[in-house]
């Protein structure tokens, strides 16, 4: 006999009760986090339901949650205020995944978006419309519009939904007055590779009211929630039905930190759920720094000290700066360099200035700095050396200091009266950790963990040779073995091959050279063993005028593949390949996109969209798309995908330094689409042509 849905709502009820009560007698004064758990789905939400609200610009949180047959992985991101992003795998426990060799479980992966289309004021509520598991295979595809209003210890949330929300069909689609097609839903891919959008599909069909309300107890790390489901779970993705007791879901939130929180709920009126959520702010990751502090600033001495290249050590020592050369040009004072170690070039040049300050006679009134990268000419600023004097010891006098530093590039003159000049010749290295990793294939979570020993020879300004030895220090590639139909070139997809046949491989072996062509176009030519897979020859151009939100560049290379003992010997297979890119960095929320267009390494041709965001931590989070002509031959997920963190370590060392690393998810490792990995590029070598926020920097120095 089927059981009703009242024993368990009573139980339920007076168990919220229970622990609402409980909670009131461990009252403390942490912070309120109301309104801003993790759903089971991923992102800001309740369990089942979503919410109008929104993470803390910079969010980014990974949680897991279980209720069976269900578990799923998210992972959601907030690259603006009104906009939150994410992907999830929904790993279902009592269907097989079709492609896999082996017993495994079936694994589905979807993208969700959620736009603020109002923030709430004292009268209206936040305002919110979303899809999850668009740009997949759709399996749990909805849409929402959704409204969020708090009311003292409450958040209340109230929304209508299509699709897998909707399935109540509580009444008949508002949306089908407008439109005869809002009546039936088309269905999204059920099998297959995946990858394609139905967006003839969007807000269509059954429609349902869902909502919930969280109760923020006077115990700050515990929330309670209660939320009314919209879907009735008669409608499961692949048959797989579940009974369903009741639509009202109970559940609790307990932060266990500031970045740590668990979360259990009774769902469907006969369902545990279980999850866990980590989360940090991309935007505000900082380290308490312990360089050197500046030197302070004395009376200028009655003459020039002849000690230059004392002078240079300490420019490089202090203010990060490796000299090229020192000049005299009229009552200015030249440094040409390189940024060596602080990300801002207002803290070298604060710095910097105060040095000269001390070791300069009064006849020289103004510092100039020739930035240079890699022997290419970048920008000069320009400095008053009174100004910067009386800016340090009276604040008054700061904004008028810094609104007379100006930056621009043009010809430089030849230097001449040249005071020091430091050889360009040195070797440097540095051991490195590395982590690759996809998610979401037949073979489940791939991983390899490495050990790079980096290191590099400067021939000159503009020649280096550079070397990575990469040592394997773990991997569970063995289980890579499912390659699925395709007649490409096997590119990529023979990484197991590789990583069998040693544990230890030179990844890169190379020779560089970069020039300037003009004010605004740069070039670069290398050759050698590029990377772990190819060795070749290739040379890019790129154009970029000085401060510009847009550039363009080009690459070409001939590429053959490296033998899989990753010494010196090819395998058979050569080719070209090749992009032109343009960048535009928006104006809206520091935004910058890149499109590329050319072919790729297995022959394939086609388009890289790439799209990314860099708070003010320095941290890079970005996602691309990769869509080419390969058609049924690129195999299961139909398009490359993935995104990444561009991490500036500086954000999480105590001494400052110029260096990144980057971490990507991509779910599959296929072979279309595949792009050549070179060490460098062009933009990310002139990325001190923008200003960026050079004046706000040179402002918080003054402070």
């Amino acid at each position: 006999m089927k059981r009703t849905s009242t024993s368990p709502l009573r139980l339920s009820a007076l168990a919220f009760a229970v622990t609402s009560s409980l909670a009131c007698a461990m009252a403390d004064t942490s912070p309120s986090r109301l309104g801003m758990g993790q759903g089971d789905f991923g992102g800001v939400g309740l369990m089942q339901t979503p919410s109008a609200r929104m993470a803390p610009l910079g969010g980014f949180a990974f949680s897991l949650s279980r209720t069976a047959p269900y578990r799923r992985y998210n992972l959601f991101f907030q690259p603006t205020d009104w906009l939150e992003a994410g992907f999830r795998y929904v790993e279902v426990e009592n269907r097989q995944y079709l492609a896999a060799i082996g017993d495994r479980n079936n694994l589905d992966k979807g993208i969700d978006l959620k736009l603020r289309l109002r923030e709430e004021s004292r009268f209206w509520p936040q305002l919110a419309v979303g899809a999850r598991d668009i740009g997949g295979t759709g399996l749990f595809a909805a849409e929402y519009l959704v409204a969020s209003k708090r009311w003292h210890a409450f958040d209340v949330s109230l929304g209508i939904g299509w699709g897998y929300l909707g399935n109540q069909e509580d009444f008949t689609n508002p949306l089908s007055r407008l439109d005869d097609r809002f009546e039936r839903r088309s269905g999204f891919t059920s099998g297959g590779d995946g990858g394609s959008v139905n967006l003839g599909s969007l807000f269509s069909g059954r429609s349902a009211m869902f909502g919930g309300i969280e109760y923020q107890t006077p115990w700050r790390p515990l929330v309670l929630q209660m939320e009314l489901e919209g879907n009735d779970y008669q409608r499961e993705p692949q048959r797989n039905h579940q009974q369903q007791d009741s639509r009202v879901n109970l559940g609790a939130r307990l932060r266990l930190s500031d970045t740590i929180e668990l979360k259990a709920g009774w769902q469907r009126g006969n369902t545990a759920m279980l999850g866990i959520s980590f989360s940090t702010n991309l935007a505000t990751v900082s380290q308490v720094k312990r360089d050197p502090p500046p030197v302070g600033l004395g009376e200028p001495p009655a003459e020039h000290s002849d000690d230059w290249s004392g002078l240079s050590r300490e420019l490089d020592a202090n203010a990060g700066v490796g000299v090229y050369r020192i000049y005299q040009s009229g009552n200015s004072l030249v440094i040409e360099g390189e940024p060596t170690r602080y990300p801002s070039l207002a803290e070298s040049e604060y710095r910097a200035g105060r040095l000269l300050h001390n070791h300069l006679d009064s006849e020289v009134d103004t510092f100039r700095f020739h930035w240079h990268e890699r022997g290419m000419p970048l920008r000069e600023s320009v400095h008053d050396r009174q100004a910067m004097a009386t800016a340090a010891t009276s604040s008054a006098q700061a904004n008028r200091y810094r609104h007379g530093i100006y930056a621009h590039v043009g010809q430089q003159p030849a230097p001449h009266n040249v005071l020091h000049e430091t050889s360009s010749r040195g070797f440097s290295y540095s051991l490195e950790p590395q982590l690759e990793q996809n998610f979401g294939g037949p073979d489940g979570y791939l991983y390899r963990l490495s050990a790079n020993l980096d290191s590099e020879y400067r021939l000159g300004r503009n020649d280096w040779l550079s070397a990575t030895l990469t040592y394997t220090v773990d991997d569970n590639l063995g289980k890579y073995r499912y390659i699925g139909p395709s007649d490409l070139p096997r590119v990529r997809t023979q990484i197991g091959d590789y990583l069998a046949e040693t544990d230890i491989g030179i990844s890169n072996l190379q020779y560089t050279h970069t020039s300037q062509l003009g004010d605004d176009w740069f070039v670069m030519g290398y050759g050698g063993l590029l990377e772990t897979m190819f060795a070749g020859a290739g040379g890019e151009i790129l154009y970029r005028p000085f401060n510009s939100d847009v550039a363009l560049g080009l690459d070409v290379n001939w590429v053959r593949q490296r033998d899989f003992d990753q010494r010196f010997e090819m395998l058979d297979y050569s080719t070209w390949t090749g992009h032109l890119t343009g960048y535009w960095q928006t104006d809206v929320e520091d935004v910058l996109l890149k499109a590329s267009i050319g072919r790729y390494l297995a022959g394939d041709i086609g388009v890289t969209f790439d799209v990314s965001r860099e708070f003010d931590s320095g941290i890079r989070l970005g996602g691309w798309a990769t869509f080419t002509d390969a058609g049924s031959d690129f195999g299961e997920g139909s398009f490359d995908k993935g995104i990444y963190l561009s991490l500036p370590l500086d954000a999480f060392f105590v001494r400052s330094t110029r260096q990144r690393a980057q971490v990507a998810w991509r779910p599959l490792t296929r072979d279309g689409g595949a792009q050549l990995a070179r060490r460098q590029t062009l933009f990310d070598l002139t990325e001190e042509r923008s200003m960026g926020r050079y004046w706000d920097e040179h402002a918080e120095l003054m402070r």
